[in-house]
């Protein structure tokens, strides 16, 4: 199983995240002004303290604290004195609490949100052309509620947002109530699934929610194989304007997902939503049960629908299954791009050694300075990391045979579905399988070292003369 205790603090983002203190269920209620990009929220944190403190430090980044409130055990604990600055919001208590005390903290904030800077580029809260956009990954949760943000920390989640009217936000998982307050809408949504606090997203636009029909495009490949069972329901939240082009284009995820939970299981939530927004964005983006592309996303060239099959992915490898620390990216970067040759293959449109060498080729003419296990912060989004990654995956499947890492990958799905991994953890998973494969004892652990421990980049995989079988 996976070991869920907080990883924090992360050497790659040592100043986000508390060790004290983990975060069962959010409860945000947030009032948006989109023309002054004004929020006032209410955050309820439900929750357990770690180790004996009378201190809570959450993160909180750019918005002002009017009010904290807590309460232990059903009765309220007096709070000294709570102070936000400098990207944490720092709470002391009146008493001391012990470790494995639960802990209910009110928070009452407000503000105009502000993008996180860092070595990725502006992370958090932005405004768009016309409406709002959050982009979490990898501390961005923080511009617009108070929060644990690490990707150790799983939760639930409910939101309530109300903006103006005419305007749709569009959160993570269902949607759950909706009235109108004159000039004013509310919308509710709820992930019941837990998730860490970067992959909870709102988007707001003059969107229209709309249903993908369980078919692929007319005059797109389908799959070989019938529709797997383990499939959600997939919608649209996309302008009038752009809603037949994103129906035209995006109607092939239904496809995706077949093909996906065949491979890897049953789709890990209870719907998914691709938000397409007006504005063109630099690359798509994902969270739970979602995924955001920008209008300049529709081409529906390969390009482009790779991209769509990487978010789609992601809801497996990054969402269900999502690291423990930030150096183990890989887990969701390789996994996802080796979905996306996955796809290409199943869909007629290349071999999957195709993609492979492609990668290969590309990675060769390329610095081999770049560890993928441990890339530091400043790499841990390099482009290597998604190719060698996938290679590393592939060089697996060449070893085990298709079969035999078909099993690999879905059980190792079952086995942490909305938990935290890490490489150590996943290592021990495909030695495991190798060996039922008929290999040699840490087999699988000397096929993949070179691809994630070693800086050079091994010979392009071949698939062993005869592959073996599963016992």
């Amino acid at each position: 199983m996976s070991d869920d205790r907080p990883a924090i603090p992360d050497p790659y983002l040592p100043e986000t995240g508390t060790p004290d203190f983990t975060v069962a269920h959010y409860d945000l209620q947030l009032e948006v002004k989109l023309a002054a990009n004004r929020v006032a929220g209410r955050a309820r944190l439900e929750g357990t303290v770690l180790h004996r403190t009378r201190r809570i430090t959450l993160d909180l980044h750019g918005l002002s604290v009017s009010k904290v409130t807590a309460t232990g055990a059903g009765r309220p604990v007096k709070v000294a004195r709570s102070s936000a600055r400098r990207g944490r919001l720092v709470v002391d208590l009146a008493v001391t609490l012990d470790a494995g005390a639960d802990l209910v903290l009110d928070v009452t904030y407000a503000g105009v949100p502000s993008l996180r800077q860092g070595a990725w580029g502006e992370i958090g809260w932005e405004e768009l052309a016309d409406g709002v956009l959050v982009a979490g990954q990898p501390h961005g949760a923080s511009t617009w509620f108070p929060c644990v943000d690490h990707p150790s920390v799983k939760s639930t989640y409910h939101l309530t947002v109300t903006t103006d009217a005419g305007y749709l936000p569009v959160c993570n998982g269902l949607p759950t109530g909706h009235r109108r307050r004159s000039s004013r809408e509310e919308w509710s949504w709820e992930l019941r699934d837990p998730a860490p606090s970067y992959l909870v997203t709102l988007q707001i636009g003059r969107y229209q929610l709309v249903a993908v029909p369980d078919d692929a495009p007319q005059g797109h490949p389908s799959p070989a194989h019938p529709a797997a069972e383990g499939t959600a329901p997939v919608f649209l939240a996309v302008s009038r304007a752009l809603q037949d082009r994103a129906q035209e284009v995006l109607g092939v995820q239904t496809a995706m997902m077949a093909c996906f939970s065949r491979a890897f299981g049953p789709y890990p939530f209870a719907r998914y939503t691709a938000v397409v927004t007006d504005d063109a964005l630099e690359i798509p983006l994902e969270a739970a049960s979602l995924s955001i592309f920008g209008s300049n996303h529709l081409t529906g060239s390969w390009p482009a629908e790779r991209l769509v099959a990487h978010e789609l992915a992601h809801q497996w490898f990054g969402n269900a299954l999502t690291l423990r620390r930030w150096r183990d990216i890989w887990l969701h970067e390789g996994f996802a791009c080796y979905s996306e040759w996955l796809w290409g293959a199943e869909s007629g449109r290349a071999a999957l050694e195709s993609y492979a060498r492609t990668a290969w080729r590309g990675l060769a003419a390329q610095d081999q300075d770049l560890l993928v296990a441990d890339p530091g912060p400043e790499l841990m989004f390099d482009d290597r990391i998604y190719k060698r990654g996938a290679l590393a995956l592939f060089a697996l499947r060449q070893e085990l045979g298709a079969e035999a890492f078909g099993g690999l990958l879905r059980d190792w799905v079952a086995a942490h579905r909305h938990g935290t991994v890490d490489t150590g953890t996943f290592l021990a998973h495909a030695d495991r399988h190798a060996e039922a494969a008929g290999l040699a004892a840490g087999h699988a652990t000397r096929v993949l070292h070179p691809w994630l421990f070693e800086t050079a980049l091994p010979a392009l995989p071949a698939a062993r003369r005869a592959a073996v079988a599963p016992r």
